[in-house]
């Protein structure tokens, strides 16, 4: 697959633009020799994941949009379905065969704010359609997705459920730690069966989210060309609030009210929470408490079971010195991410300033596992405490 024209042309996600921006130039003349060969590399016979698990690539497909390089999978003759971040408001993605030719992709649009959407693609040759089942908590998964460096689609090494979408919450994800990476947006992930149990959508250090296979019923429902209008505002919010927050990164200092109001509209429009998680950050390294809080808030009652959310409102309130209102999110970590070493020095120094040394003391016990040296100094820092800081 020649995804290596696309990676040039657009930088690849909120992460990564502003990097790939500046080496625009090198990256045309360096990716333009790498042409795949056809179908016989398309899908190279090294794939070391069980046997339904390698087939399932061959349901998947490397796309381009508004992200250069992200990934499709088909739940029908020739529909296929993607993450919505990865078109945002473009009407079409390209698809790119196993052969390494490419057809366009129409976005059918819909008024579900879930991070997925339906393409449509008359074109697309026959080939396998996933069977969509429920995760159980013993599952084993895989992410199968567009892999930039090895320019095909990829089994990646496997993982288990982290935590299953929380109840009566219509746009709550599956948490796993199945391995993902840029690329990997809107691909398939899949038990050890072969059969589909979500669409990848975000995550980073070891913990991952998908959209759960039972939303695309929904998703059917509510697409169509009634939802353009509706589909076009949501897509548009997507793209201004992932530019705005590039236009942030690596910038300091308080922003304007008027920054401030566009940011979190664009974001909020968008019913994306990991663009209300990276708004959250944004603010947040700002030392804009409220605004922060504001987002990551939002973030958890849409998914009470987003632990990357809830780290990211915990940081906001360590940050902010009001240790009392982040014990009981620490709590729910310490059950749900239990090794997580910044999630255990939290709890410690949350703690004690918190007068919860119960929390303290557990934290303290798994960080000696985890990383004897920094259970060294956090031993000493129960031991003799200094005063607890104060808000300036």
């Amino acid at each position: 697959m020649n995804y290596a024209s696309a990676i040039a042309r657009k930088p690849q996600n909120v992460h990564q633009k502003t990097d790939l921006l500046k080496l625009l130039p090198f990256a045309l003349v360096a990716f333009a020799v790498l042409i795949l060969p056809a179908a016989a590399h398309a899908q190279d016979d090294d794939c070391r994941q069980p046997v339904a698990v390698c087939a399932a690539r061959l349901a998947v497909f490397a796309i381009s949009a508004f992200d250069p390089v992200g990934s499709a999978v088909r739940i029908g003759e020739t529909q296929l379905v993607t993450a919505r971040h990865v078109v945002a408001d473009r009407q079409s993605a390209e698809l790119f065969l196993q052969d390494g030719s490419k057809i366009e992709a129409r976005v059918v649009p819909s008024d579900y704010k879930a991070d997925i959407i339906l393409l449509s693609a008359p074109d697309l040759p026959p080939g396998p359609v996933l069977q969509a089942v429920d995760a159980q908590e013993d599952s084993k998964l895989f992410t199968v997705g567009a892999d930039v460096r090895l320019q095909r689609i990829r089994a990646y090494d496997p993982g288990g459920v982290t935590l299953l979408p929380a109840e009566d919450k219509a746009l709550a994800r599956l948490h796993h730690t199945a391995h993902s990476q840029p690329g990997n947006s809107g691909g398939a992930l899949v038990d050890q069966d072969g059969r589909l149990i979500g669409i990848v959508a975000a995550g980073g250090e070891g913990r991952h989210e998908a959209v759960p296979s039972a939303d695309l019923a929904t998703l059917k429902d509510r697409s169509g060309p009634e939802h353009e209008a509706v589909s076009a505002e949501i897509g548009a919010a997507v793209r201004i609030c992932t530019l705005q927050l590039e236009n942030l990164r690596g910038r300091r200092g308080a922003l304007d009210e008027q920054q401030i109001k566009a940011l979190t509209t664009a974001c909020r429009r968008s019913g994306n929470r990991q663009l209300y998680d990276l708004a959250g950050q944004a603010f947040g390294i700002r030392r804009m408490t409220d605004e922060s809080l504001a987002l990551f808030l939002e973030s958890i009652e849409q998914d009470p079971h987003a632990l990357n959310s809830r780290i990211g409102l915990a940081i906001t309130y360590h940050m902010a010195l009001r240790y009392e209102e982040e014990l009981p999110h620490l709590h729910f970590l310490m059950q749900h991410a239990p090794k997580d070493p910044q999630v255990l020095r939290f709890a410690i120094q949350a703690g004690v300033w918190g007068n919860d040394l119960e929390i303290a003391q557990l934290a303290l016990k798994r960080l000696k596992e985890v990383d004897p040296r920094a259970a060294l100094a956090a031993e000493h820092f129960m031991k003799e405490p200094p005063p607890r800081p104060q808000p300036r």
